[in-house]
């Protein structure tokens, strides 16, 4: 499993890095997609709940592993890569 480690846009110091440590990688877990904490949850599962207007207490009902946390981490990291 590794971590994500995404560099930063031009406007942060060289060699800046950003950090999403609950959103990992392993060719392993669901074919190397952006995963959380490297259980079989993807990114793009919660942000499919969400989107389709799944609260969060409802998604944490419904994959009790999950955490609050888990949910923000998802929303950060997919607004990190359309900025």
């Amino acid at each position: 499993m590794t971590q994500t480690r995404i560099p930063v846009s031009s406007s942060c110091p060289r060699g800046s890095l950003i950090t999403f440590e609950r959103i990992t990688f392993d060719r392993e877990v669901m074919g190397g997609r952006a995963c959380i904490r490297g259980m079989r949850i993807t990114v793009s599962l919660v942000l499919s709940l969400l989107a389709n207007r799944m609260t969060t207490p409802e998604i944490l009902d419904a994959y009790p592993y999950l955490e609050a946390e888990d949910i923000l981490a998802c929303l950060e990291y997919a607004a990190f890569l359309i900025s």
